[in-house]
């Protein structure tokens, strides 16, 4: 009398244990790590592109119109050497409508800040965010060559 109900013998229709892993959450915290991932991936690449010279770099060879210098001195001015007087400072507004305005304009122009060997660096950073807002896809450093045994 051998039936499938197991109510004979039952040494013989034991039922096997399976090993199997449930990976179901395993899916679930992968799914939140990557939505973790590309909420933060774009807060983190935010920045300022700047394209630093070289120390034996030659000087930029450019066409014949004069180039968009933003100066920043020690105390943080903004100077352009744009506009009705180059020496007058001027404040963060002004100088974001007059590179968008000159960029509208002349797009190949290209645009330099200088700073100060004793401005903050977070004011001449500081210029280089307010240029990106006008427009501006790079910016050139203006350096002065380092002089032989010394500074």
């Amino acid at each position: 009398m051998l039936s499938g109900t197991g109510t004979g013998t039952g040494a013989r229709y034991r039922r096997r244990r399976m090993a199997e892993i449930n990976v179901v959450p395993y899916i679930d915290v992968m799914l939140v790590l990557l939505v973790i991932f590309m909420v933060t991936a774009p807060l983190l690449t935010e920045g300022v592109k700047v394209e630093l010279p070289r120390a034996a770099a030659a000087p930029v060879q450019g066409n014949d119109d004069r180039p968009v210098i933003i100066t920043v001195n020690r105390e943080g001015a903004y100077f352009i050497n744009i506009g009705d007087n180059p020496r007058k400072p001027v404040d963060a507004d002004t100088l974001v409508a007059r590179v968008a305005a000159v960029r509208r304009h002349r797009p190949e122009l290209q645009v330099l800040v200088r700073g100060d060997h004793k401005a903050d660096y977070g004011d001449v950073v500081g210029a280089m965010v307010l240029l990106q807002q006008a427009g501006v896809d790079g910016v050139g450093l203006i350096t002065r060559s380092p002089s032989r045994g010394g500074r």
